[in-house]
């Protein structure tokens, strides 16, 4: 435990490791992120709201630049994004992986380069082709054989594109069985095993317009070893010398995707981003010398490692229902904001914001206000046995795959995004109305 003496703020550790590090206890039960008291920020915008602390973001940028100083990074925008976040990988210096069109022009729109994204989608629709080439899109990362024709009519023969080929080198890892990608069946690239990887290569060969700069993994999703990643890189490694051998062919890209895990609650284990860069570097470097081929430049996308732990969300108790085997405090958000526990079983830490409490703690399953019976948010969790109806409740480590995710289930409107800094709370996106939802429904 830390003292800012110039504040008179105690800076939380243990428990609240998995929050920002400006979090802070200004007195018993008052918790503030960036400056900001939450229960400030729940009274000023409502609730349920995501709270952003923009320091935090840029901390993790600045961490793995620091950690990666000669690789390009990438990040990932399906984890949050808009318009200020843009602006922020702009300013740090990092590049963006798109996955739509929606993405790509919103990017461009507020202004980031074009040149330093690139897109990816096993299925990728006409629009997120034609965004691509007219706002002129860095690379485009070709998932299956039926989009090197499409893309190569796209571009026409005159035009020009540089493009790289996502590849499954047949690699096990992710925290759960649906975010595992780097697996033989499952639908994203194309295998090396059974030479689909090679044989899109060969076709892409003979597309003067297409350039092919490089091969494309990713391996899954909350990876907490550097292992996976060392033995992809063999095997893309390997598949690059044969395609050296096959066609005469130096690729001076590899890019190893994302999926670094991150810890949810305090003790989990997250990927050690020094120890990733240092062996990752190393096996490269080796592979290739061992190949005979030139070092090419690494590409990484971290999306909810710089997002996530950046991300608060705050709930309002609604009712506090107890029967004979369970306590039961329903929440005024649920799976719509977060679909993730219902998804793929995640465990959140939960705690008791905006007031103080000597209560001893009590087993509790915090839900949703939506009807399904799986509209868990968190089961099982400790809480003050007192709480109830009005008081606030933090969840940690909310910012990516929350609002990004977020549905419409039962027309209740998706919750804004605040942003905190030094002290200052904006809005960054704003809570979706019943305006906006009647007028999207134009029929009678």
């Amino acid at each position: 435990m830390t003292t800012v003496h110039d504040s008179a703020v105690t800076t939380i550790a243990g428990d609240l490791s998995v929050w920002p590090a400006s979090t802070a206890e200004a007195q018993p039960g008052d918790l503030a992120v960036g400056g900001v008291p939450l229960a400030e920020i729940a009274e000023r915008f409502g609730t349920p709201v995501y709270v952003l602390d923009e320091a935090e973001v840029r901390d993790r940028c600045r961490t793995y630049r620091n950690a990666f100083p000669d690789t390009e990074i990438l990040y990932a925008a399906k984890a949050f994004l808009c318009r200020a976040m843009i602006h922020w990988m702009d300013e740090e210096g990092l590049g963006l992986d798109v996955c739509s069109a929606g993405e790509l022009e919103l990017a461009v729109m507020s202004g980031f380069p074009p040149e330093r994204i690139v897109l990816h989608g096993n299925a990728k629709s006409p629009r997120d082709l034609e965004s691509a080439l007219r706002l002129g899109v860095g690379r485009i990362v070709i998932d299956s054989p039926s989009e090197i024709a499409r893309l190569a009519a796209a571009v026409g023969p005159r035009g020009h594109q540089k493009v790289m080929v996502r590849v499954v080198p047949g690699i096990s890892a992710g925290g759960h069985e649906k975010i595992r990608t780097g697996t033989e069946d499952q639908k994203f690239g194309l295998s090396i095993s059974d030479g689909y990887a090679q044989h899109a290569i060969a076709r892409i060969l003979g597309q003067p317009q297409l350039e092919l700069t490089g091969l494309h993994c990713h391996l899954g999703s909350q990876i907490t070893s550097v292992k996976p990643y060392l033995a992809a890189v063999r095997r893309l490694v390997g598949l690059m010398a044969r395609l050296h051998e096959q066609h005469g062919l130096v690729l001076p890209e590899l890019d190893l995707g994302g999926g670094h895990g991150i810890a949810y609650r305090s003790g989990e284990r997250a990927l050690d981003l020094t120890t990733l860069a240092r062996k990752v570097r190393a096996e490269l470097t080796e592979a290739c010398a061992a190949a005979g081929l030139a070092v090419p430049r690494l590409i990484i996308e971290p999306g909810r490692a710089i997002a996530g732990p950046a991300g608060i969300a705050l709930y309002r108790v609604l009712v506090v229902k107890r029967t004979a085997g369970r306590t039961y405090v329903a929440v005024d958000g649920g799976m719509s904001d977060n679909p993730r526990p219902a998804l793929y079983g995640v465990h959140y830490a939960l705690r008791l914001i905006g007031r103080h409490t000597t209560a001893d703690r009590a087993p509790v399953t915090v839900v949703g206000r939506h009807c399904e019976a799986g509209d868990v948010l968190a089961a099982d969790v400790e809480l003050p046995a007192d709480v109830r109806p009005g008081d606030l409740l933090a969840v940690p480590v909310a910012g990516a795959y929350h609002l990004s995710m977020a549905s419409g289930y039962n027309l209740v409107g998706r919750p804004p995004v605040a942003a905190v800094h030094e002290g200052r709370a904006r809005l960054l996106v704003r809570r979706e109305s019943l305006d906006d939802i009647r007028s999207r429904d134009v029929g009678l």
